[in-house]
Protein backbone atom coordinates (compact mmCIF):
# COMPACT_ATOMS: atom_id res chain seq x y z
CA UNK A 1 0.00 0.00 0.00
CA UNK A 2 1.41 3.51 -0.61
CA UNK A 3 2.33 5.39 2.24
CA UNK A 4 0.60 8.62 1.84
CA UNK A 5 2.23 10.39 5.14
CA UNK A 6 3.25 13.94 3.88
CA UNK A 7 6.50 14.95 4.11
CA UNK A 8 8.03 16.38 7.92
CA UNK A 9 9.52 19.09 6.12
CA UNK A 10 8.17 22.20 4.25
CA UNK A 11 9.61 24.75 2.43
CA UNK A 12 10.75 27.89 4.60
CA UNK A 13 10.12 30.08 1.64
CA UNK A 14 7.46 28.73 -0.02
CA UNK A 15 7.76 31.07 -2.94
CA UNK A 16 8.50 29.26 -6.42
CA UNK A 17 6.22 31.99 -9.23
CA UNK A 18 8.16 32.68 -12.39
CA UNK A 19 6.97 36.28 -12.43
CA UNK A 20 7.02 38.50 -9.94
CA UNK A 21 9.65 36.12 -8.66
CA UNK A 22 10.82 35.17 -4.76
CA UNK A 23 12.66 37.84 -3.18
CA UNK A 24 16.19 37.62 -2.44
CA UNK A 25 17.15 35.63 0.73
CA UNK A 26 16.94 38.19 3.65
CA UNK A 27 15.24 40.42 2.42
CA UNK A 28 12.84 43.03 4.06
CA UNK A 29 11.25 46.13 4.02
CA UNK A 30 13.94 47.81 6.02
CA UNK A 31 16.28 47.01 4.30
CA UNK A 32 14.85 49.59 1.56
CA UNK A 33 16.34 53.05 1.09
CA UNK A 34 13.30 55.67 1.75
CA UNK A 35 15.17 59.12 1.66
CA UNK A 36 13.95 59.22 -2.07
CA UNK A 37 10.51 58.74 -1.45
CA UNK A 38 7.89 61.73 -1.48
CA UNK A 39 10.26 63.22 -3.49
CA UNK A 40 10.51 64.18 -7.15
CA UNK A 41 11.92 61.77 -9.47
CA UNK A 42 13.47 64.91 -10.96
CA UNK A 43 15.11 65.48 -7.88
CA UNK A 44 19.09 65.53 -7.94
CA UNK A 45 18.18 63.21 -5.21
CA UNK A 46 15.68 60.79 -7.45
CA UNK A 47 17.73 61.09 -10.44
CA UNK A 48 20.97 59.74 -9.05
CA UNK A 49 18.88 56.68 -7.10
CA UNK A 50 17.86 55.86 -10.68
CA UNK A 51 21.00 56.35 -12.61
CA UNK A 52 22.33 54.10 -9.73
CA UNK A 53 20.20 51.66 -10.55
CA UNK A 54 20.88 52.12 -14.06
CA UNK A 55 25.07 52.09 -13.17
CA UNK A 56 24.64 48.60 -10.92
CA UNK A 57 22.33 46.76 -13.69
CA UNK A 58 25.10 47.34 -16.23
CA UNK A 59 28.19 46.35 -13.90
CA UNK A 60 26.63 43.16 -13.13
CA UNK A 61 25.55 42.33 -16.43
CA UNK A 62 29.48 43.16 -18.05
CA UNK A 63 27.29 45.49 -20.60
CA UNK A 64 29.48 47.30 -22.86
CA UNK A 65 30.70 50.31 -22.21
CA UNK A 66 29.41 52.38 -25.44
CA UNK A 67 25.94 50.40 -24.82
CA UNK A 68 23.34 52.51 -23.46
CA UNK A 69 20.85 51.27 -20.60
CA UNK A 70 17.44 53.03 -19.34
CA UNK A 71 14.46 52.60 -17.43
CA UNK A 72 10.84 52.44 -19.07
CA UNK A 73 7.71 51.76 -18.22
CA UNK A 74 5.46 48.74 -18.79
CA UNK A 75 7.85 46.54 -17.37
CA UNK A 76 9.49 43.87 -20.13
CA UNK A 77 6.27 44.50 -22.64
CA UNK A 78 6.83 48.26 -22.68
CA UNK A 79 10.56 48.12 -23.26
CA UNK A 80 10.39 45.75 -25.71
CA UNK A 81 7.03 47.23 -27.57
CA UNK A 82 9.46 50.68 -27.81
CA UNK A 83 12.28 48.92 -29.29
CA UNK A 84 9.72 47.20 -32.02
CA UNK A 85 7.76 50.42 -32.77
CA UNK A 86 11.14 52.26 -32.83
CA UNK A 87 13.43 50.53 -34.81
CA UNK A 88 11.01 47.70 -36.97
CA UNK A 89 10.02 48.55 -40.40
CA UNK A 90 13.12 49.91 -41.60
CA UNK A 91 13.87 46.13 -43.41
CA UNK A 92 12.18 42.63 -44.02
CA UNK A 93 11.73 41.53 -40.28
CA UNK A 94 11.78 37.84 -38.20
CA UNK A 95 9.86 37.34 -35.26
CA UNK A 96 10.34 33.96 -33.28
CA UNK A 97 8.08 32.49 -30.88
CA UNK A 98 7.94 28.84 -29.04
CA UNK A 99 5.94 29.94 -26.05
CA UNK A 100 2.97 32.66 -25.13
CA UNK A 101 4.76 35.83 -24.90
CA UNK A 102 7.12 35.62 -27.95
CA UNK A 103 3.48 35.04 -29.89
CA UNK A 104 2.43 38.44 -28.45
CA UNK A 105 5.73 39.82 -30.63
CA UNK A 106 4.15 38.20 -33.36
CA UNK A 107 1.00 39.56 -32.74
CA UNK A 108 2.54 42.99 -32.42
CA UNK A 109 4.33 42.72 -35.57
CA UNK A 110 1.78 41.21 -38.02
CA UNK A 111 -1.33 43.03 -36.47
CA UNK A 112 -0.59 46.01 -35.24
CA UNK A 113 2.55 47.41 -36.95
CA UNK A 114 1.51 44.99 -39.77
CA UNK A 115 4.95 45.15 -41.50
CA UNK A 116 4.99 44.47 -45.08
CA UNK A 117 8.02 42.32 -44.81
CA UNK A 118 7.69 39.85 -42.42
CA UNK A 119 8.48 36.21 -41.69
CA UNK A 120 7.19 34.56 -38.25
CA UNK A 121 9.02 31.36 -36.47
CA UNK A 122 7.19 29.52 -34.20
CA UNK A 123 7.44 25.71 -32.37
CA UNK A 124 5.30 24.09 -29.91
CA UNK A 125 5.55 24.62 -26.17
CA UNK A 126 8.85 22.55 -25.45
CA UNK A 127 10.63 23.01 -28.19
CA UNK A 128 12.13 25.99 -30.63
CA UNK A 129 11.77 26.81 -34.03
CA UNK A 130 14.86 26.55 -36.75
CA UNK A 131 16.77 29.69 -36.04
CA UNK A 132 19.56 29.28 -38.80
CA UNK A 133 16.94 29.72 -41.52
CA UNK A 134 16.35 33.37 -40.31
CA UNK A 135 18.10 35.83 -43.03
CA UNK A 136 21.45 36.97 -41.77
CA UNK A 137 19.82 41.08 -43.16
CA UNK A 138 16.23 40.61 -41.71
CA UNK A 139 15.77 42.47 -38.19
CA UNK A 140 14.83 40.01 -35.79
CA UNK A 141 12.98 39.46 -32.70
CA UNK A 142 13.50 36.30 -29.87
CA UNK A 143 12.67 35.53 -26.86
CA UNK A 144 16.21 34.17 -25.17
CA UNK A 145 14.34 31.98 -22.69
CA UNK A 146 10.81 31.00 -22.99
CA UNK A 147 9.28 31.88 -19.62
CA UNK A 148 5.87 29.50 -19.91
CA UNK A 149 7.97 26.41 -21.80
CA UNK A 150 10.92 26.08 -20.00
CA UNK A 151 12.69 26.19 -23.63
CA UNK A 152 15.67 28.73 -24.23
CA UNK A 153 18.20 29.33 -26.72
CA UNK A 154 20.82 27.18 -26.85
CA UNK A 155 23.42 29.53 -28.01
CA UNK A 156 23.69 32.39 -30.76
CA UNK A 157 25.60 30.52 -33.25
CA UNK A 158 22.93 31.67 -35.76
CA UNK A 159 23.48 35.10 -35.26
CA UNK A 160 26.57 36.34 -37.87
CA UNK A 161 29.00 38.76 -36.30
CA UNK A 162 28.23 42.11 -37.85
CA UNK A 163 25.06 41.05 -38.95
CA UNK A 164 23.40 44.03 -41.03
CA UNK A 165 19.55 43.57 -39.72
CA UNK A 166 19.08 44.44 -35.31
CA UNK A 167 18.54 41.70 -33.15
CA UNK A 168 15.69 42.37 -29.98
CA UNK A 169 15.91 40.30 -27.62
CA UNK A 170 13.55 39.61 -24.90
CA UNK A 171 15.54 38.38 -21.90
CA UNK A 172 12.98 39.02 -19.34
CA UNK A 173 13.42 35.43 -17.81
CA UNK A 174 17.18 35.14 -18.84
CA UNK A 175 18.75 37.98 -17.73
CA UNK A 176 21.02 37.89 -14.45
CA UNK A 177 20.70 33.69 -14.80
CA UNK A 178 22.05 33.41 -18.30
CA UNK A 179 24.91 35.22 -20.02
CA UNK A 180 24.13 37.27 -22.64
CA UNK A 181 26.07 37.48 -26.06
CA UNK A 182 26.68 41.58 -25.73
CA UNK A 183 28.02 41.89 -29.57
CA UNK A 184 25.47 40.30 -31.11
CA UNK A 185 22.29 42.00 -29.14
CA UNK A 186 21.48 45.39 -30.40
CA UNK A 187 18.21 45.48 -27.81
CA UNK A 188 17.76 43.35 -24.91
CA UNK A 189 14.72 44.38 -22.44
CA UNK A 190 13.56 42.88 -18.98
CA UNK A 191 12.02 43.29 -16.06
CA UNK A 192 12.92 43.91 -12.52
CA UNK A 193 10.27 41.34 -10.93
CA UNK A 194 11.78 38.65 -13.09
CA UNK A 195 14.81 36.89 -12.09
CA UNK A 196 15.50 39.42 -9.27
CA UNK A 197 12.57 39.20 -7.70
CA UNK A 198 11.86 43.39 -7.37
CA UNK A 199 8.59 45.28 -7.67
CA UNK A 200 6.90 45.02 -10.73
CA UNK A 201 6.20 47.48 -13.60
CA UNK A 202 9.56 48.78 -14.64
CA UNK A 203 11.49 47.58 -17.48
CA UNK A 204 15.12 48.02 -18.62
CA UNK A 205 15.88 48.31 -22.40
CA UNK A 206 19.62 48.58 -23.35
CA UNK A 207 21.38 49.26 -26.76
CA UNK A 208 23.96 48.94 -28.98
CA UNK A 209 25.46 51.58 -30.93
CA UNK A 210 23.45 50.19 -34.14
CA UNK A 211 20.39 50.26 -32.28
CA UNK A 212 20.70 53.80 -31.26
CA UNK A 213 22.14 54.13 -35.25
CA UNK A 214 18.77 52.80 -36.24
CA UNK A 215 16.56 54.86 -34.17
CA UNK A 216 18.36 58.03 -35.20
CA UNK A 217 18.28 57.81 -39.21
CA UNK A 218 15.19 56.03 -38.99
CA UNK A 219 11.63 57.61 -38.33
CA UNK A 220 8.53 54.80 -38.82
CA UNK A 221 5.40 55.54 -40.24
CA UNK A 222 2.95 54.41 -37.59
CA UNK A 223 2.82 57.28 -34.26
CA UNK A 224 4.37 56.63 -31.68
CA UNK A 225 2.63 56.76 -28.13
CA UNK A 226 5.16 59.37 -25.60
CA UNK A 227 6.14 56.35 -23.80
CA UNK A 228 8.09 55.03 -26.55
CA UNK A 229 10.02 58.25 -27.76
CA UNK A 230 13.65 57.78 -27.63
CA UNK A 231 14.83 60.77 -29.47
CA UNK A 232 15.29 64.56 -28.72
CA UNK A 233 15.83 66.89 -32.14
CA UNK A 234 16.36 63.75 -33.93
CA UNK A 235 18.72 62.28 -31.81
CA UNK A 236 18.52 59.48 -28.89
CA UNK A 237 18.00 61.07 -25.70
CA UNK A 238 20.43 60.49 -23.94
CA UNK A 239 18.49 61.77 -20.75
CA UNK A 240 16.32 58.44 -20.87
CA UNK A 241 19.64 56.34 -20.16
CA UNK A 242 21.32 58.91 -17.59
CA UNK A 243 18.02 58.48 -14.62
CA UNK A 244 15.44 60.52 -16.49
CA UNK A 245 12.76 58.63 -17.20
CA UNK A 246 10.13 59.19 -19.98
CA UNK A 247 7.60 59.13 -17.23
CA UNK A 248 7.27 58.73 -13.29
CA UNK A 249 8.72 55.66 -11.91
CA UNK A 250 8.07 54.13 -8.54
CA UNK A 251 10.85 55.38 -6.07
CA UNK A 252 9.92 52.58 -3.72
CA UNK A 253 10.05 50.28 -6.58
CA UNK A 254 13.47 51.63 -7.68
CA UNK A 255 14.60 51.39 -3.94
CA UNK A 256 13.61 47.51 -4.00
CA UNK A 257 15.46 46.67 -7.31
CA UNK A 258 18.41 48.50 -6.16
CA UNK A 259 18.11 46.25 -2.79
CA UNK A 260 18.17 43.03 -5.15
CA UNK A 261 21.13 44.23 -7.33
CA UNK A 262 23.15 45.26 -4.00
CA UNK A 263 22.36 41.78 -2.85
CA UNK A 264 23.79 40.44 -5.93
CA UNK A 265 26.92 42.26 -6.34
CA UNK A 266 27.48 41.26 -2.23
CA UNK A 267 27.62 37.62 -2.89
CA UNK A 268 29.79 37.69 -6.44
CA UNK A 269 27.67 39.11 -9.29
CA UNK A 270 26.41 37.58 -11.70
CA UNK A 271 28.89 34.11 -11.97
CA UNK A 272 27.29 33.69 -8.07
CA UNK A 273 23.53 34.50 -9.33
CA UNK A 274 24.68 31.66 -12.76
CA UNK A 275 25.69 29.71 -10.25
CA UNK A 276 23.04 29.69 -7.81
CA UNK A 277 20.26 28.93 -10.83
CA UNK A 278 21.78 26.39 -12.79
CA UNK A 279 22.13 24.35 -8.92
CA UNK A 280 18.62 24.98 -8.37
CA UNK A 281 17.90 23.95 -11.91
CA UNK A 282 19.78 20.60 -11.54
CA UNK A 283 17.85 19.73 -8.49
CA UNK A 284 14.96 19.77 -10.35
CA UNK A 285 16.18 17.99 -13.84
CA UNK A 286 17.41 15.15 -11.48
CA UNK A 287 13.89 14.52 -9.59
CA UNK A 288 12.43 14.57 -13.00
CA UNK A 289 14.65 12.22 -14.33
CA UNK A 290 14.30 9.82 -11.61
CA UNK A 291 10.56 10.32 -11.95
CA UNK A 292 9.03 7.83 -14.00
CA UNK A 293 5.59 9.90 -14.00
CA UNK A 294 7.16 13.19 -15.18
CA UNK A 295 8.98 14.48 -17.57
CA UNK A 296 10.87 17.76 -18.95
CA UNK A 297 8.64 19.54 -20.87
CA UNK A 298 11.91 20.20 -22.93
CA UNK A 299 13.34 16.88 -24.85
CA UNK A 300 16.56 18.51 -25.79
CA UNK A 301 18.77 18.97 -22.66
CA UNK A 302 20.68 21.71 -24.32
CA UNK A 303 17.62 23.64 -24.62
CA UNK A 304 16.32 23.28 -20.67
CA UNK A 305 16.21 26.72 -18.89
CA UNK A 306 17.46 27.13 -15.66
CA UNK A 307 14.65 29.29 -14.16
CA UNK A 308 11.22 28.55 -15.06
CA UNK A 309 11.51 24.52 -15.08
CA UNK A 310 8.64 23.36 -16.87
CA UNK A 311 7.42 19.38 -16.36
CA UNK A 312 4.52 17.38 -17.61
CA UNK A 313 3.02 14.06 -16.72
CA UNK A 314 2.90 10.86 -17.86
CA UNK A 315 2.29 6.94 -17.28
CA UNK A 316 0.00 4.60 -17.29
CA UNK A 317 -2.60 6.41 -14.56
CA UNK A 318 -2.36 9.47 -15.70
CA UNK A 319 -2.68 8.39 -19.49
CA UNK A 320 -5.85 6.78 -18.83
CA UNK A 321 -7.56 10.56 -17.35
CA UNK A 322 -9.82 12.26 -19.74
CA UNK A 323 -8.56 15.45 -21.48
CA UNK A 324 -10.64 17.15 -18.62
CA UNK A 325 -9.33 14.93 -16.00
CA UNK A 326 -5.43 15.50 -17.09
CA UNK A 327 -5.99 19.11 -16.49
CA UNK A 328 -7.19 18.71 -13.10
CA UNK A 329 -4.23 16.92 -11.98
CA UNK A 330 -1.68 19.76 -11.53
CA UNK A 331 -4.50 22.49 -10.70
CA UNK A 332 -5.73 20.20 -7.54
CA UNK A 333 -1.96 19.46 -6.91
CA UNK A 334 -1.04 23.12 -6.66
CA UNK A 335 -4.35 24.14 -4.73
CA UNK A 336 -3.80 21.53 -2.44
CA UNK A 337 -0.04 22.81 -1.19
CA UNK A 338 -1.02 26.22 -1.62
CA UNK A 339 -3.40 25.69 1.18
CA UNK A 340 -0.92 23.92 2.90
CA UNK A 341 1.51 26.79 2.49
CA UNK A 342 4.04 24.50 1.43
CA UNK A 343 4.33 25.90 -2.26
CA UNK A 344 3.33 29.14 -3.99
CA UNK A 345 2.26 30.13 -7.51
CA UNK A 346 3.68 26.93 -9.08
CA UNK A 347 1.29 26.41 -11.66
CA UNK A 348 2.04 25.83 -15.32
CA UNK A 349 0.99 28.61 -17.50
CA UNK A 350 -2.65 28.94 -18.63
CA UNK A 351 -2.00 28.19 -22.29
CA UNK A 352 0.31 25.39 -21.69
CA UNK A 353 -0.24 21.90 -21.53
CA UNK A 354 -1.19 20.71 -18.09
CA UNK A 355 2.38 21.12 -16.51
CA UNK A 356 4.06 22.22 -13.39
CA UNK A 357 6.24 24.87 -13.63
CA UNK A 358 8.81 25.52 -10.92
CA UNK A 359 11.04 28.67 -10.51
CA UNK A 360 14.55 27.96 -10.09
CA UNK A 361 16.23 31.14 -10.55
CA UNK A 362 19.18 32.38 -8.34
CA UNK A 363 16.40 33.93 -5.03
CA UNK A 364 15.51 30.80 -4.40
CA UNK A 365 16.88 28.82 -2.14
CA UNK A 366 18.17 25.33 -2.69
CA UNK A 367 17.13 23.57 0.78
CA UNK A 368 13.32 25.17 -0.41
CA UNK A 369 13.57 23.09 -4.06
CA UNK A 370 14.79 19.78 -1.82
CA UNK A 371 11.56 20.40 0.65
CA UNK A 372 9.36 21.01 -1.94
CA UNK A 373 9.74 17.91 -4.37
CA UNK A 374 8.83 15.38 -1.87
CA UNK A 375 5.50 17.12 -1.15
CA UNK A 376 4.55 17.46 -4.95
CA UNK A 377 5.11 13.18 -4.72
CA UNK A 378 3.04 13.51 -2.16
CA UNK A 379 0.03 15.79 -3.50
CA UNK A 380 0.08 13.33 -6.51
CA UNK A 381 0.19 9.84 -4.85
CA UNK A 382 -2.84 11.28 -3.18
CA UNK A 383 -4.83 11.93 -6.16
CA UNK A 384 -4.04 8.94 -7.60
CA UNK A 385 -5.26 7.26 -4.72
CA UNK A 386 -8.26 9.21 -4.44
CA UNK A 387 -7.27 10.98 -0.84
CA UNK A 388 -6.58 14.49 -1.98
Amino acid sequence: MTDLTPPALKPERPYFSSGPTAKFPGWSLDKLKTDSLGRSHRSALGKARLKYAIDLSRELLGVPDDYLVGIMPGSDTGALECAMWTMLGARPATVAAWESFGNVWIQDAAKQLKLKNLTTLDADYGEIPDLASIPQDNDVVFTWNGTTSGAKIPNTDWLAPGREGVTINDATSAIFAMEMDWPKLDATTYSWQKVMGSEAQHGMLILSPKAVERIESYDPEWPLPKLFRLKKGGKINRGIFEGATINTPSMLATEDYIAALEWAKAIGGRKALFERADANARIVYDWIEATPWLRNMVADPAQRTNTGVCFVFQGDWYDSLSPEEQADVPKKIVKKLEGLDVAYDFNGYRDAPPSLRIWCGATVEQEDIKRLLPWIEWAYESLKNGQL
